[in-house]
């Protein structure tokens, strides 16, 4: 088996007080690179603080109620900008922190099918209580030992994918058909028809010349171009958003600025929580299986996703160890807390931080600056969505061919190796979902090595994980056998 290399560190000698607290010498980064890529992971996430109200405000809850689209925006951007700077002060690594896609549709499309709004969010505190729980003993640390290196490593490369993935589809380059076969395409129609897409492939091979040529702030400057770009084409054009009468519009935000760019922040979603369910309308296996759901979720997709960079950052040693990990993990489980108690949902570190981490940033001083854009947005909401989608995920698709690279440290000349790796990383993007990779991966690797003689290798809690994942996988059917609706 080949083994990746220990983490890089430089001998030099910390310049002051801030450098020596961030490690940024020792590092082999600078303060200049560090706010690039602060900045560039900032831009990379940025979409959340629209996307997490899309997503959040369109879902009205088991009382009818639904949440307001501007506070949660508000809400979403105050504990990014929490989460990230607390992240980075304790853990003084370089990864963001925003509300979960994958959670946030949970919580939206089966939660508050159940239960109200305050009562979800308290279901979504509890899941970051017991996370907080799982790290703070120890326990979430022995399950991260008992992953094979090689799945380790799969989920880094799996996340790439899934990055570049989000990437093709956010830019319109990916399709759904709305047809069983091919369920998705190229652009519309089977080609590229919009400028949005244009801009997008205009970004990403420009970005992509740049990081070639090794350019310092490549990312970003290829970012500002597509940008700038883009807001003269909506100027001379006026393409709009993109509507059912109007295909060659903007996904989700128009590159235009109207009126002014200040405005106060609506926080009144924050503490509006509520813990006493009322259980006849809701079972306590419901809630049960609520919070099972949330904690699997959240617990791998994080442990995933911080594997996936700590690599990509040359921070993990060969057992995919990376500095201050358990404090990571607890600060993550309290993510949920927080994100919970201001109504934004879970939020979790970023997968888009790969672009921030690509541009050069290895410390938490890179959260700093991200956290406190993040706070900034709260206040201009209007250059917040500046940046349209489609540009963005130029960065993303250059960072998920970043992160690709590390499958070169994993033997496949086994078979047995081979299928569970495979499995990880494709059923991340085809399933979109960072936990279900990892669930596939998990579980074909225990029956694969157990069946193949090799069981008294597999660990304990692998054996317990994956019987965790089957019924993870499996709840629909134990919903339904548990009359849970």
């Amino acid at each position: 088996m080949t083994t990746a290399p220990s983490p890089t560190r430089s001998e030099a000698q910390p310049k002051n007080a801030l450098d020596r607290f961030f490690e940024i010498s020792k590092r082999g980064s600078t303060i200049g690179t560090e706010i690039r890529g602060g900045l560039v992971t900032f831009v990379t996430m940025a979409y959340i603080v629209i996307l997490n109200p899309i997503i959040l405000s369109g879902s009205a809850d088991v009382a009818g109620d639904t949440l307001d689209f501007s506070a949660v925006g508000a809400a979403t951007a105050l504990t990014a900008g929490i989460m990230t700077i607390l992240f980075g002060l304790i853990t003084r690594l370089p990864f963001g922190f925003a509300a979960g896609l994958g959670i946030n549709a949970f919580v939206a499309f089966s939660v508050v099918g159940q239960v109200t709004w305050p009562e979800a969010m308290a279901l979504v505190m509890i899941n970051g209580l017991v996370i907080v729980l799982l790290a703070a003993t120890g326990l979430r640390k022995m399950i991260f030992d008992a992953v094979p290196f090689q799945l380790k490593i799969a989920i880094t490369v799996g996340i790439g994918l899934f990055i570049a993935f989000i990437g093709f589809v956010n830019s319109g380059f990916v399709t759904a058909t709305g047809s069983a076969s091919p369920p998705v395409g190229l652009g519309v129609g089977g080609s590229v028809a919009t400028v949005p897409t244009v801009l997008f492939i205009v970004t990403l091979i420009v970005t992509g010349i740049l990081v070639a040529r090794k350019v310092k702030g490549g990312l970003l400057i290829g970012l500002v171009t597509g940008t700038v770009l883009a807001v003269i084409v909506e100027a001379i054009w006026h393409l709009g958003a993109a509507s059912d009468d109007n295909a060659g519009g903007w996904g989700l935000t128009v590159p235009t600025l109207t009126g002014s760019p200040f405005g106060l922040p609506d926080l009144s979603l924050v503490g509006a929580v509520d813990f006493s369910f009322d259980f006849s309308k809701v079972s306590l296996v419901a809630i049960v299986m609520i919070v099972f759901t949330l904690v699997f979720s959240n617990f791998f997709d994080a442990m995933g996703t911080m594997t996936g960079l700590a690599k990509e950052a040359d921070l993990a040693n060969e057992n995919g160890d990376f500095p201050r990990i358990k404090s990571a993990l607890v600060v993550e489980g309290v993510g949920a807390i927080v994100g919970g108690g201001t109504s934004s949902s879970s939020s979790t570190v970023f997968i888009e931080s790969g672009a921030g981490i690509g541009e050069g940033a290895r410390t938490g001083f890179a959260n700093l600056i991200t956290g406190g854009m993040f706070l900034l947005a709260m206040f201009l909401t209007p250059l917040t969505s500046i940046v349209p989608t489609e540009i963005a995920a130029a960065a993303l698709v250059i960072v998920g061919a970043m992160m690709m690279a590390q499958i070169k440290y994993i033997d496949l000349t086994e078979f047995d190796v081979l299928l569970p790796v495979f499995l990880t990383v494709t059923v991340m993007p085809l399933t979109y979902s960072i936990a279900n990779g990892i669930g596939a991966g998990f579980v074909s690797w225990v029956l694969i090595q157990a069946f193949s003689g090799k069981a008294r290798k597999i660990s304990p809690l692998l054996w317990i994980v994956a019987v965790g994942f089957v019924i993870f996988f499996a709840r629909g059917p134990i919903e339904a056998l548990f009359g849970v609706a």
